[in-house]
């Protein structure tokens, strides 16, 4: 027993103890290379560290004077980056708001509004009465395809469609006073046809409750099939929607990548030729680091193609998860580009930080447009012989 406490590791933690657990002998009492050891040792350097940085610092009287300068902000959280004045929009309210939102839960209905967090929800959905637009997703708020833009949920497999959605769909917006509609939906890469005959059932049957409603499909792509393309064209649409979504050169890095650039053209093209009169849109975000040049030719493409009405609007990341914002386009910005593009040749342009495909703005002009294209198209018809 007496050799065993004469040992220098227990010798050392017997003085140690003998003199006080201060930080000095703690740091000595133990041998240098246990973990242990390592562990006094840095908490007590960073003790010494923080004491040094403290003697420093400001005193008492420098705050009460108010002449302490701010702290650093390294190891503090990094201030959130404040987004530009015009991108603040206030929060939904009103009657028409309430309503379609109850309206849409009741029915168990998803919108694009609300799964891609659309800014512009409550001037949409809380228009004037007639004016209020909401833009219905169908088959399901789960998509197949995981585009790193896009805060909609994503699955290999996201399960059977409802059979009845389409008459769910054409009930609800037949009880609304409204006189334009947008439906959109998912991409069902996992359906035989990826999911083309449903859609074309929800359009037939919204006609077939509100024949006078202007009514617009924002497609997907069908993996470029023309046949499925034409099921949704020839339903019974006045406008045929399809985004391109980005400039050629950074498809790959903004969509999925089983969409292209050649694919969604040829998708606008072959709804056009598939269905002659069809008004054709498509649209793309600013700010994901495209060039103008670049944006320039996607205009250009677009026009070849037959597209006639154009949006332009600002990319905003809905997450961390999602690809950064490049850059914050100005208002006026924007206003050059509406104007380019109705100068290039387009019928109509939206352009704006928070237009968005579906955005209202241009409702006004479509439905009074759409109808001009669809009474040319019964006069051709009337004046064909029989």
């Amino acid at each position: 027993r007496e050799g065993a406490l004469m040992r220098p590791g227990v010798m050392q933690w017997r003085t140690a103890m003998w003199r006080g657990p201060t930080a000095r002998s703690q740091r000595a009492c133990l041998p240098a290379g246990t973990a242990l050891g390592r562990s006094f040792s840095t908490a007590a350097g960073r003790q010494t560290s923080l004491a040094a940085e403290l003697e420093k610092g400001p005193t008492l009287d420098d705050f009460v004077q108010g002449g302490a300068a701010a702290a650093p902000r390294s190891r503090l959280r990094p201030a959130r980056e404040r987004k530009p004045e015009w991108l603040k929009v206030e929060r939904p309210t009103g009657d028409n708001y309430q309503r379609l939102r109850k309206s849409l839960r009741s029915l168990n209905l998803a919108t694009v509004c609300e799964e891609a967090r659309c800014p512009n929800i409550g001037e949409c959905w809380g228009g004037k009465e007639g004016t209020a637009t909401a833009t219905i997703m169908v088959m399901g708020d789960t998509c197949t395809r995981a585009c790193r833009f896009c805060n909609v949920k994503t699955a290999k497999a996201p399960g059977a469609l409802d059979p009845m959605e389409p008459a769910n769909t054409a009930d609800a917006i037949a009880s609304w006073d409204i006189n334009y509609v947008v439906i959109t939906s998912v991409d069902r890469d996992d359906l035989p046809d990826a999911g083309a005959a449903h859609l074309a059932s929800v359009i037939r049957e919204i006609k077939a409750r509100k024949p006078s409603l202007m009514l617009e499909c924002l497609a997907p792509d069908f993996s470029g099939v023309e046949a499925l393309v034409g099921q949704v064209a020839r339903a019974g649409l006045n406008v045929f929607a399809h985004n391109i979504e980005t400039v050629e050169r950074l498809q790959g890095r903004v969509r999925d990548r089983r969409a292209n650039y050649a694919q969604s053209l040829s998708v606008l093209e072959a709804a056009r030729r598939l269905q002659p009169g069809l008004v054709t849109k498509s649209s793309i975000m600013l700010g994901v680091g495209e060039e103008a040049a670049e944006v320039r030719q996607a205009m250009r493409d677009l026009l070849s193609a037959g597209v006639e009405i154009f949006t332009l609007g600002q990319y905003l990341r809905p997450s961390k998860k999602h690809m950064p914002v490049a850059r914050m386009l100005t208002p006026e910005e924007y206003e050059a580009w509406r104007q380019e593009g109705m100068d290039m040749g387009f019928k109509y342009v939206a352009s704006g930080p928070l237009v968005r495909s579906s955005y209202r703005a241009g409702e006004f002009f479509l439905e009074a447009f759409a109808r001009e294209r669809q009474g040319q198209a019964a006069q051709t018809a009337a004046a064909q012989p029989a």
